[in-house]
């Protein structure tokens, strides 16, 4: 009897080893910000995350799942099936952007946003909330209105935050040297920037 408890207890131990060691997924839910749209096939923040992750030796893998042209309400759509594929234990969501640019009502996006963080966090995972802000001719009390939404799903949902995923890109003196001729799609060039802004939020949920 004893012989067999211990046996069935190194077990259950190196079962639960196992589980511990599992590497961590994190799953990106982007627009064309997140897509590569424009660049070259790699050189995207989201590739260079998975650069850095490999450079500091931790043990996790990037799926990214961003498609260009992608709203708040496509990306609600497409995260259930995503959750279930990849089992993610970390979700990154950054979305809203072409929301704003379609002028969809403000009221939307904060909903697709927050049932997006709830969905993530149910099935498991923490999430990063990555925001944009808008140019000032969209006006300022908009603008503001905006930025504010995803401070407040953050704060609602106890979500982690990067209230800017272009600062240091969009809003320097000479914006138009970091972006591509659209002037909507950051240049290769503005990419470490873009990851500077990710990598200390996700660090300490990957941590």
């Amino acid at each position: 009897m004893r012989r067999r408890h211990f046996i069935a207890a190194g077990l259950a131990a190196s079962y639960a080893g196992a589980a511990f060691a599992a590497p961590a997924t994190v799953l990106v839910v982007g627009d064309s910000l997140s897509a590569e749209y424009g660049l070259r096939r790699g050189s995207g923040w989201v590739a260079l995350l998975e650069r850095r992750i490999a450079g500091e030796k931790l043990d996790a893998r990037v799926v990214n799942a961003s498609i260009s042209g992608d709203t708040t309400s496509g990306g609600r759509s497409r995260l259930a099936p995503l959750l279930a594929q990849h089992q993610p234990t970390h979700v990154v969501i950054e979305l809203g952007g072409n929301d704003a640019l379609r002028g969809l009502p403000l009221e939307m996006t904060q909903s697709n946003l927050s049932a997006m963080v709830q969905a993530a966090q149910k099935a498991g995972a923490r999430v990063l909330l990555v925001g944009i802000q808008l140019p000032p001719n969209y006006g300022a009390e908009y603008g503001n209105r905006f930025a504010a939404l995803y401070e407040k799903v953050a704060r609602e949902h106890k979500a982690a935050l990067v209230p800017f995923l272009l600062k240091g890109v969009a809003d320097i003196d000479d914006p138009t040297r970091l972006f591509q001729a659209d002037r909507i799609h950051p240049n290769e060039q503005a990419q470490e920037r873009m990851l500077a802004n990710v990598w200390p939020e996700l660090r300490k949920l990957l941590k």
